[in-house]
Order: C-alpha cells, then structure tokens, then sequence
C-alpha cells in the first residue's frame, strides 16, 4: 500500500517544482531551463552530463510508454538536497514504479539529479 507523505509540492523549491512539473507533461525545453549548465541526471545507473545530453534524457526517457505519474511523498535532506517520490503506473514493463528523484540545488536551479527506485 503506498503512503502519502511528506512534504506538499507547494512547499519544495520553486525549481524542483517546476521541473517536475515540466518532466512530468514531457516538456523537455522547460524542464531544461530549470537545469545548471553542468547538471547532471542519474537514471536507473545512467549518467547523463552537461545541457545536450541531460536534455535528449528529458526528451526521450519514458517517450515508449504511455504513464501517469503521481508525486506520493516529499522531504528536505538539507538546505540544497531534496527528495520527490513519485508513482508511475502505465504500459512499461511492471506497470506500476515508485521512484526516487533526489535533487542536489546549486544557485536555484537543479545541479545533480538522481532518479531510483524508492525502497519497499
């Protein structure tokens, strides 16, 4: 049974609100406009680095499967480090995650992201 918990997403950083908010209705460009110059994004042991890789990561992750995401809790690690639990259910292989987006801030924008499956 998934628990709601943590934090509402009114009360994340605007950044990592807006992000999600873009990833989630697969809108690479803004998405990408919330990164740093050097982000970085982890991906189930993937690394994407720098501003064309990490967006051809936004661009194409997931774009195979049709899927709803819904964010099912939410927590502050420290004043730059967030973490954004989330539950897709749709047509990939499984059809139903919950996964971890770990958020490292630096200058208001996403520096490091790093995307895993939320321990059961």
């Amino acid at each position: 049974m998934t628990q709601h918990t943590g934090l509402p997403s009114d009360l994340l950083p605007p950044a990592v609100r807006q992000f999600l908010g873009a990833h989630i209705v697969r809108d690479a460009d803004t998405a990408s406009s919330f990164l740093t110059e050097d982000a970085v994004i982890v991906d189930q042991d993937e690394t994407f680095r720098g501003r064309e890789e990490t967006y051809a990561f936004l661009r194409d992750a997931g774009s195979e499967f049709e899927y709803t995401t819904e964010q099912i809790g939410a927590h502050r690690v420290d004043d730059t480090h967030w973490v954004v639990t989330v539950r897709l259910e749709g047509t990939f292989p499984g059809g139903v995650a919950e996964l971890d987006y770990r958020f490292a801030l630096r200058d208001d924008l996403v520096a490091e992201l790093v995307i895993a499956n939320h321990p059961a």
